[in-house]
């Protein structure tokens, strides 16, 4: 997130997922942590049986709210409206960390006139939460340090979501709750290597270890390195390179690891531009409801069929070690994109194991400059590790933040770019279950987590139900401006009347057909997490 960035480097964790059984307070926003990150959720209520104070802010009512000593169930898509307020409580009553501010931070006058002219009345309004909630929140950060806040994809994926993390960097700061045991601020991945994938450049606008493209010594770096010469303007995001692809600027897609029809905003958008397209490659362990309209497939590994390294949620790069010889012609990733850029003419892909690479991307990349495999045997390390000698990294910021002084952001509410109205009269909000993984590639193959959960629940409030005359599996048709799905109707009252919430695991039904493509302007994130839809029974 390049607002985050601006005072925390990459979006990586600050802290390390253990440093949680020190929290004095831990502040949960947009994170269905137990069912998501598991290994994470077992520690925050480790954690609170240990005393610690726990906040949850989600729309529904999501297991760790039976370990909460708050829950703030606020509006999909009203987060910086509730942590604006929370702020606004902490300066007004006093509870800010002066000499952190005055040592740490920078414009810090701009950002307290901002909340000066935010009315708590309308945030009371705005977020559907009690304002002696919040209050009752905001003190209870403020006032137990060390206090800590894990976040998800409920904060990011958002027309917003950059507003959201900077939110929560500031608050972060007001209580100066950063660089030290016990706090900070720790989004949570969505995969097991997405850490590992962003930091390698997997990104439109950076290099390894976020090193920025468009600076000239970062350009001119890896140009010796490469011995090639690199663009300087920013590629595209996924959403992008959709729309492009049917306004017939890209000809040619080459897809590892993804099944974008079924985790993409307005899939059939999606599924529109992957049937059009000239040339398109997939590689995947897997054939999938992507994969099945490639014109040529490549066989990858899995984990258990190759060596390398993933860098998990709290920047801890660990090696996988292969267990099992590729089965079939499947081979590693790194090797099928070796071979093909060597057809190419492309030099430098003449590797013939990955460590070699791995030495090659601690030469170019300073956080990882001191990681290798002979140091990964001996166990995990957490970048930045800038040399051989170099321990790891388990705290960020202890000292001073990335870029010096972190900088606090005034910032306004604004609200989704889709609003329940005559026509679509609900809000859809989407997230993940127990029991099947992302868009159900590899889980739907399990028998036991189909039994769990083998198909789409609508789920959806009492009150909605009975003004709907709804019954409990009645299937129903959920539309939205872009497309229609069918499911199963689940009365709950997880979520508030008014809002429904649904998975995107099932390609039966595919509930990103709905959801909005709207992007975060500077993120280029698409706000997956709020549509406006309509429900009618079959």
């Amino acid at each position: 997130m390049a607002g985050l960035a601006t005072t925390f480097g990459s979006g990586a964790m600050t802290n390390s997922n253990n440093d949680l059984l020190g929290a004095n307070c831990i502040f949960s926003i947009g994170s269905n942590t137990t069912e998501t990150h598991p290994v994470i959720g077992f520690n925050i209520k480790k954690a609170t049986r240990s005393g610690a104070k726990l906040i949850i802010a989600n729309p529904r009512h999501i297991e760790l709210v039976r370990y909460a000593d708050i829950w703030l169930q606020h509006t999909p898509g009203s987060d910086v409206a509730l942590l604006m307020a929370m702020m606004k409580i902490i300066l007004k009553e006093g509870l800010h960390d002066n000499s952190f501010i005055m040592q740490r931070c920078e414009n810090f006058k701009p950002f307290k006139q901002s909340l000066d002219d935010f009315d708590l009345t309308t945030a009371e309004t705005i977020t559907g939460v009690p304002l002696g909630q919040i209050v009752e929140a905001a003190r209870m950060y403020a006032q137990n340090g060390p206090s800590a806040i894990l976040y998800a994809m409920g904060i990011t994926q958002h027309s917003h979501g950059t507003d959201n993390v900077i939110a929560i960097a500031n608050l972060a700061m007001l209580t100066g709750n950063i660089g030290k045991p016990g706090s900070g601020v720790n989004p949570l991945r969505g995969q097991n290597n997405v850490q590992g994938a962003c930091d390698m450049g997997s990104l439109p606008n950076v290099c390894s270890g976020y090193q920025k493209i468009s600076e000239p010594s970062i350009k001119q770096k890896f140009n010796v390195a490469w011995g090639i010469n690199l663009p300087t303007e920013e590629g595209l995001s996924i959403t992008e390179m959709i729309d492009s692809i049917l306004q017939g600027r890209i000809k040619a897609l080459y897809l590892i690891g993804e099944n974008p029809i079924l985790s993409d905003p307005d899939a059939g958008h999606v599924r529109k531009a992957l049937s059009t397209i000239e040339f398109f490659v997939a590689q995947d362990i897997f054939i999938n409801e992507s994969v099945e309209l490639a014109h040529v497939v490549l066989p990858g590994t899995s984990f258990a069929e190759k060596d390398g390294t993933f860098t998990n949620t709290e920047r801890r790069v660990q090696r996988v070690r292969k267990a099992i010889d590729p089965i079939g012609y499947s081979r590693p990733d790194w090797l099928i994109t070796c071979q093909i850029a060597q057809r190419m003419g492309a030099k430098g892909f003449d590797f013939e194991q990955p460590s070699q690479i791995m030495d090659e991307i601690a030469k170019v990349t300073p956080s990882y400059g001191g990681i290798s495999y002979k140091r990964l045997d001996k166990g995990g390390l957490q970048w930045p590790c800038p040399d051989l000698k170099h321990p790891g990294t388990s705290i960020l910021h202890t000292q001073q933040f990335t870029r010096g002084k972190g900088r606090f952001m005034p910032l306004r509410y604004k609200p989704p770019a889709e609003l329940p109205d005559k026509d679509y009269p609900m809000m859809l909000t989407t997230g993940r279950n127990l029991f099947q993984f992302h868009t159900g590639t590899m889980s739907r193959k399990v028998a036991g987590l189909n039994s769990f959960k083998g198909e789409e629940e609508v789920e959806i409030h009492p009150k909605d139900a009975e003004r709907l005359f709804l019954n409990n599996g009645d299937k129903v048709k959920v539309i939205s401006r872009r497309g229609e799905i069918t499911a199963r109707i689940k009365i709950s009252e997880a979520s508030s009347p008014g809002v429904i919430f649904m998975t995107f695991h099932f390609a039966e039904s595919p509930t990103n057909i709905l959801t909005n493509p709207a992007l975060d302007p500077i993120s280029k994130i698409p706000e997956l997490k709020v549509c406006s839809v309509k429900i009618s029974k079959i």
